[in-house]
This record gives structure tokens, C-alpha cells and sequence, in this order.
């Protein structure tokens, strides 16, 4: 099938193997967290894990551009590597947690190596799948190992606790890493581009978030996912409230229609390959934003159990509409030499969107009728979704004029369009660093916020 093709890339083979071995092993300590949050609070396990959720978020805004502004001077491999060995080492602390600020720290440094991780593997698919069909086929299949991890976790886990307590579930996870490990040391890691980027610590660590915010389709993406957060948000805080306390049911109910967003997803996942060799990006980001407006505001109808599978299964399907094109827009944002920060930037925003999402779903469902909070939490979506198709535009074009004023500086360079000069001959082999001259000029090329380009160009 055409799906798995990227598979026969021996790279990015080991290091699909590697995610699905991770995500199978966080899924399991998933379940495992909230039994032990149990343990610890049984009178507010509820509060406790909302406050790790935080915390989780936190971690991800804050470690993600730090990353991203300096792991372009490490190597890939020893980098994914030790962060590997890293969170086996936090994961295989967690059966020894005895008090809630135990559980509050190595949550965070889980968290916080996840957030070392993720950006920095998203930014390496391209330079291993540079091909576009392959690319957005690797996109996919990590979105349906995602939503195959969330459906198989659970249910693994519901079979070891049958014959063993929680804490073999952390175990396992340690040794999941642990593999996955192995899987990436016998990876061959493709160089990375070496970063022209000069200046001190804060605009090494600001480079990404500041200049994906300055990019117009960027901030279109960014949008959609708060459209995205207040759907999923409303889902996953939710259901059980809906459930349990509108419509009476038992607890058994939750995880089937939870299940049908994840069926929703995975049915995106597997068509959307051939969906984006015939439409833009923007088209189909901007109809899962629609998608998001249209099922929330179904929930005005108070339907019932069975009506409530159409509308999950629809945000599944928005949800890979919106994150699988994902990938490709940042990849087209940014020069090769700035893909770490740019996912960095990316991870920790759109993780940002999901903090605001939980908590207006969170307060608005306590607060509120579950009827409101689908109706504001719609408005929310239908409004992202608005203001996304204005911002990215429809004339949205990567190669755009515009114009360098003359200019002295001194960074890593290579000769490109933008470095034409005379050497001495003690300058080096490229990329060197030596003072030069920038001639004012106006050209045109594909366009991305960089080194030399810190402002989009008004068109």
C-alpha cells in the first residue's frame, strides 16, 4: 500500500519503529499515572492530574525553544539518543513516588525531554523524506500510530493490571525507551544544515516563536489549532461529564465514544495522502476548522449516546485535516537551516493552544450547561476558523519580492543570493565567518522569516 511506502527508507524505518515503541510505552504509564495520582489523593486524584496536565504544558512552552534555538549544534543522534536514555531513567523512578511533589517533578522532566524530543524528530522527517508525496505519507502514518497508541494502550494496560500491579506498567515504558533507543542508534541520521544565525542567548532561544509569529500562513496554522484545542478539549475533559452525569450511563460508555474520534483520525490519516496531491494545504486545514464549528454546534441538538458518535467521529476526521498539513506548512516556512526552531516554535505554541482549550472546557462545562459549553466552545472554533482564512491569505505565495537595504554583518554564511563577495583567501571552506557587505537589492525567491529576512513583505 502506498501509506507504508516510506517504510522502505531504512532511516526512517528504525525511527518509525522507535515512536511506535515510545508512544505504546507513555500510553501504558498514561493509565499508570492516574491509578498512582489515586494512591497518593483519593479524595482529589481529579485536581491532582489536572495540575500534571499543567505542568506538562508548561514544561512544553517553555523547554521547546530553548531546544529549538541550540540543538541545531549538537548531533541528531547522540541528542535523540540521550533523550531516550533520559526518559527511561525519570519513568523507571515513578513505581518509588511516594509524595506529590515527587510526582510534580518527574512529571515535568519527563515532559521536559519530551519536549527535547518531538520538535527535533518533526524537523528531521524532512531531510529524510525530502520527496513531498513520502513526506506527506510519513506524516500520516505518524498520525495513525498515534491513534492506533490510543486505542491499544488502554486496553494492554486493562490485561497487565490483571496479573500485576501498575508500577509493571511503568517498567514496561522505561524498557519501551530503553528499545527505542536501540532503534535509533542504528539509524543513519542525515547532517544537519549549519544555522547562519548569530546574536546572543535570547535571540537564539526567541528566533523560532518570534518568526513563526511573523509568518502569515503560521499564524493560519496556529489559529486552526485553537479551533483544534476547543474541539479535542471538549472531547477529552468532557465526555465522561456528558456521559455519566446528562445522560446516566455507566462508565463503560466513555471509552467506546472516545474510541470514535480516534476511528474518525485514522480514516483521515489513510485518505489524506492522496487528498493533498489535488488540494492545498490551506483548503483542507481550513475545512477541518469548519469541521470543528459544525460538530460542536451539533451538540445544541442535546443528542443522545448514539448521537454523539457522528459528531466524535467528525473531530477525529477535522483533527488529522488540521495536523497532518501541519508538518508540510512549517517545513515550507523556513530554510533547512531553521527547521529546529521553527517545530520547536510550532510544538510549543499549538501546545499552548491546547492549555487555553482544557481550561475553557474544564470551566466552562462546571460552570455552565454542557449545552453552553458546546455552543461557546463552537463560537471559539467558528471564530479561529474566520480569522485563520483572513490571516493566512487565499493568494498566500512562497515566492515573493522583496527588498535588503545595504548592510555590515558577521555570521556563518554560504555563498547564496545573498552573499556575493571577494575573499582573501583566509575566509575558510563555507560556511566561514568573516565581516561582509550587503549591497542594497530587491530580488525575488522563496520567501521565509531568517537571518536576512525579518520582516514579511508587504504585497
Amino acid at each position: 500500500m502506498d501509506l507504508f511506502s516510506p517504510l522502505s527508507n531504512a532511516t526512517f524505518r528504525w525511527l518509525f519503529f522507535s515512536q511506535i515503541i515510545s508512544l505504546l510505552g507513555t500510553g501504558l504509564t498514561t493509565v499508570a499515572l492516574a491509578l498512582l495520582a489515586y494512591d497518593l489523593n483519593p479524595g482529589h486524584a481529579g485536581a491532582l492530574l489536572g495540575s500534571a496536565l499543567a505542568i506538562k504544558m508548561v514544561a512544553y512552552l517553555g523547554v521547546a525553544p530553548v531546544v529549538g534555538g541550540y540543538v541545531s549544534r549538537l548531533p541528531r543522534k547522540a541528542w535523540l539518543a540521550s533523550l531516550n536514555v533520559g526518559r527511561a531513567l525519570v519513568v523507571a523512578c515513578l513505581p518509588f513516588v511516594s509524595e506529590t511533589w515527587q510526582l510534580f517533578l518527574l512529571i515535568f522532566l519527563l515532559n521536559a525531554l519530551a519536549a527535547g524530543y518531538t520538535p527535533v524528530y518533526q524537523a528531521l522527517l524532512p531531510d529524510i523524506l525530502p520527496e513531498e508525496k513520502q513526506y506527506t505519507r510519513a506524516l500520516s502514518l505518524s498520525r495513525l500510530a498515534m491513534e492506533i497508541e490510543a486505542l491499544f494502550s488502554p486496553m494492554l494496560a486493562a490485561l497487565l493490571l490483571l496479573v500485576a500491579s501498575y508500577d509493571l506498567l511503568f517498567v514496561l515504558n522505561a524498557v519501551a525507551f530503553a528499545v527505542a533507543v536501540g532503534f535509533v542508534l542504528v539509524s543513519v541520521l542525515p547532517q544537519g544544515v549549519v544555522s547562519e544565525r548569530s546574536g546572543g542567548v535570547w535571540h537564539h532561544v526567541s528566533f523560532g516563536v518570534k518568526s513563526y509569529l511573523k509568518t502569515p500562513r503560521l499564524r493560519g496554522v496556529l489559529l486552526l489549532n485553537l479551533a483544534l484545542s476547543a474541539a479535542g478539549a471538549m472531547i477529552i475533559v468532557n465526555t465522561v461529564v456528558y456521559v455519566r452525569s446528562v445522560l446516566g450511563l455507566g462508565e463503560e460508555a466513555v471509552p467506546l465514544l472516545m474510541a470514535s474520534a480516534g476511528a474518525g483520525s485514522m480514516v483521515a490519516a489513510l485518505v489524506l495522502p492522496k487528498l493533498l496531491e489535488r488540494w492545498p494545504d490551506r483548503p483542507v486545514m481550513l475545512c477541518g476548522g469548519v469541521l470543528f464549528a459544525v460538530a460542536l454546534m451539533c451538540g445544541l441538538l442535546a443528542p443522545g449516546y448514539a448521537g454523539l458518535f457522528p459528531i466524535w467521529f467528525v473531530i477525529g476526521v477535522a483533527t488529522s485535516l488540521v495536523l497532518i498539513p501541519t508538518g508540510r506548512v512549517v517545513r515550507d516556512s523556513c530554510s533547512a537551516a531553521d527547521r529546529n526552531d521553527y517545530f520547536a516554535a510550532n510544538f510549543a505554541l499549538t501546545h499552548g493552544m491546547w492549555l487555553v482549550g482544557y481550561l475553557l472546557a474544564g470551566w466552562l462545562g462546571s460552570l455552565l450547561s454542557i449545552t453552553m459549553t458546546f455552543l461557546l466552545l463552537g463560537l471559539v472554533a467558528f471564530a479561529a476558523t474566520i480569522t485563520a482564512s483572513r490571516v493566512w491569505g487565499q493568494m498566500d505565495q512562497k515566492v515573493l519580492w522583496h527588498e535588503h537595504q545595504a548592510m555590515e554583518h558577521l555570521h556563518p554564511h554560504v555563498h547564496d543570493e545573498h552573499h556575493q563577495h571577494e575573499h582573501e583567501g583566509w575566509e575558510g571552506p563555507e560556511p566561514h565567518v568573516h565581516p561582509h557587505h550587503h549591497p542594497r537589492q530587491r530580488h525575488r525567491h522563496p520567501f521565509v522569516i531568517d537571518e536576512h529576512h525579518v520582516h514579511w513583505p508587504k504585497q
